[in-house]
């Protein structure tokens, strides 16, 4: 049986790390991951995780890989503007696809049908070929326009999964809020994992 493949996208909204542990997970689970980043989100990279990473996509990918300690071949990085990479046609639609974080701006492009890039246009892919979106909001407070946008995209089968970290769990770190939400993106995509302990699971 073929390996799962998911495409990962990280915006320009706070919360890069959500992101990079998010294809770190699904990478140990023995997935395929495309991995897509926004000149925006290159930017919050380097911020907030202080990754200076850029060149072309070649180069990303290494760099990429080298972050992660990956050696295997289940890993591509796509630039944003290579509308010929196959996770842009229906034909090779990939399993399921994550924004995270994922930021108002993309958020409303996807639900307009806006597909100005690669990324957009791989969400709209998933859309016309009713495969799992899952967008992780990073924003508050979130204005009307962005509830509309958010409900539209929930009535087209789309899950909005916001980073919200519960605290049932009792949190010691700050690796303990970022793993709850990414537990609970790969909830939203039937991957398993062991990031929290769930409500009523025995210590």
């Amino acid at each position: 049986m073929s390996k799962r493949h998911f495409v990962v996208a990280i915006t320009g909204a706070s919360g890069s790390v959500y992101g990079l542990r998010v294809v770190e997970e699904l990478l140990k689970g023995g997935a395929r991951v495309s991995v897509l980043l926004t000149a925006a989100g290159f930017t919050v990279l380097r911020e907030e995780c202080g990754l200076s990473w850029g060149g072309t996509a070649a180069e990303v990918q290494e760099q990429l890989r080298g972050w992660l300690g990956y050696e295997g071949d289940g890993l591509r990085y796509y630039a944003s503007d290579d509308l010929f990479a196959p996770i842009a046609s229906g034909s090779s639609a990939p399993d399921a696809m994550i924004v995270v974080p994922c930021s108002m701006g993309t958020l409303s492009r996807i639900s307009c049908g806006n597909a100005g890039n690669l990324l957009e246009r791989a969400a709209d892919v998933m859309l016309k070929e009713g495969r799992p979106l899952v967008l992780v909001p990073r924003e508050t407070p979130f204005n009307a326009i962005h509830l509309e946008h958010m409900l539209k995209l929930s009535r087209l089968g789309v899950r909005i999964v916001p980073a919200m970290p519960g605290f049932y769990h009792k949190p010691q770190s700050l690796e303990d809020l970022v793993d709850f939400v990414v537990g609970k993106v790969l909830d939203s995509v039937q991957v398993e994992h062991d990031l929290f302990k769930r409500w009523g699971a025995e210590a």
